[in-house]
């Protein structure tokens, strides 16, 4: 288990983050909208009118500043989206969730005076929905998109692994290796007739849209380019991307640890009132941690404790789900019940974002 630091103010920001209107706003929609339909979702898949609704919430530019009609949502705000979404429907939460953060790491490069391509500026309006393709740098170099330097900008070559939102997103955000010089180069693209999906058959977040995208020596050119940096920089900057523990997790927890108590058994119950305060403790920690580590511009401040606490929420959120199927007996593992749902969720926390350094302080805690 992780060591709990001394203070709660993060969390307590991001719950205080309720009171704004328009957290509000997204917090009645993931009750109202999300959450009856989580179950239908996951076997039939995010429906295009999702998008619809997303957009009018400004959800597919709340990063954005006002100039783009964004909502300009701070850190706290973020988050705790984030934990609604997630706690609402899983797999709408999946799909959303490739598209934010590249609307922030855009509106970040916009005010630091990077020109924006006009598809870059397209995204931060909210126009275009952004299907994420990132972590196969993790497997440089045995798996990895190929970039090779053209006259005018990159080509970008090879298979995907998986991309969310499959017929929903008009465009990719692609991180790409030119092994001959170890540069990550991350742009944007348009899905195209050089772009050809494969279905990826999912135990979980079956209902994500994802697909396994193979791409055909597609050209991007410079403009699209958002970021190159050497990949032991990129190794560095994703330590922070695989050991924090992000607020889909505690999203997920809040809804399980609610269905628990609202369950008729009395020790169904009593595993809420038990795990309701060690999850938030975990919550705090994390997000402190997390807060700290940027604070002090080190990827590597107290990577032990964020990736203990990870590892710890992990199997916390292992133990309330299975607590949740005991509790509801024969129908907890039946399609058209929640808790099977939130146990195959669950499962795919543990191997979302996974580094090598997460995978082993994981099967390391397995192993005691």
């Amino acid at each position: 288990m992780t060591v709990s630091v001394t203070t709660t103010a993060a969390a307590d920001r991001v719950t205080a983050a309720d009171e704004d209107p328009y957290v509000a706003r997204v917090k009645e929609f993931a009750e109202h909208i999300l959450r009856p339909a989580a179950l239908h979702t996951d076997r039939h898949g995010v429906p295009p009118e999702r998008i619809t609704e997303f957009a009018s919430l400004h959800l597919l530019n709340h990063a954005a500043p006002p100039e783009f009609g964004g909502a300009a949502i701070g850190r706290d705000g973020d988050r705790r989206l984030h934990e609604l979404i997630a706690g609402g429907c899983f797999n709408t939460w999946l799909v959303w969730a490739q598209h934010a953060p590249m609307v922030g790491r855009l509106a970040l490069a916009h005010k630091g005076g990077t020109p924006l391509s006009d598809l870059g500026r397209d995204v931060l309006h909210g126009r275009v929905v952004l299907g994420a393709a990132i972590s196969d740098v993790r497997r440089f170099p045995d798996q990895f998109i190929t970039a090779t330097r053209r006259r005018g900008g990159w080509t970008f070559t090879g298979t995907i692994s998986w991309v969310s939102g499959w017929g929903l997103n008009s465009a990719l955000a692609v991180a790409a290796v030119d092994g001959s010089t170890q540069t990550v180069v991350t742009a944007l693209l348009p899905v195209s007739d050089r772009t050809h999906a494969t279905h990826l058959g999912l135990a979980a977040v079956s209902g994500s849209r994802t697909e396994r995208v193979t791409l055909d020596d597609v050209f991007v050119p410079d403009a699209d380019v958002i970021a190159q940096q050497s990949l032991t920089d990129w190794r560095t900057e994703d330590l922070a991307t695989a050991g924090d523990t992000r607020p889909q997790y505690f999203g997920l927890a809040d809804t399980v640890i609610t269905e628990l108590g609202q369950e008729r058994h009395p020790v169904a119950r009593q595993v809420a009132a038990t795990w309701r305060p060690r999850v938030a403790q975990l919550r705090a920690d994390a997000y402190e941690l997390a807060d700290e580590a940027k604070a002090a511009g080190d990827e590597r401040h107290r990577i032990t404790e964020r990736v203990a606490t990870k590892v710890a929420v992990g199997e916390a959120l292992a133990t309330i789900t299975r607590a949740l199927v005991v509790a509801r007996s024969g129908r907890g593992i039946t399609l058209t019940d929640t808790a099977q749902l939130h146990a195959r969720s669950a499962l795919f926390l543990l191997v979302q974002g996974q580094s090598s350094d997460v995978r082993d302080a994981q099967l390391t805690n397995l192993a005691r």
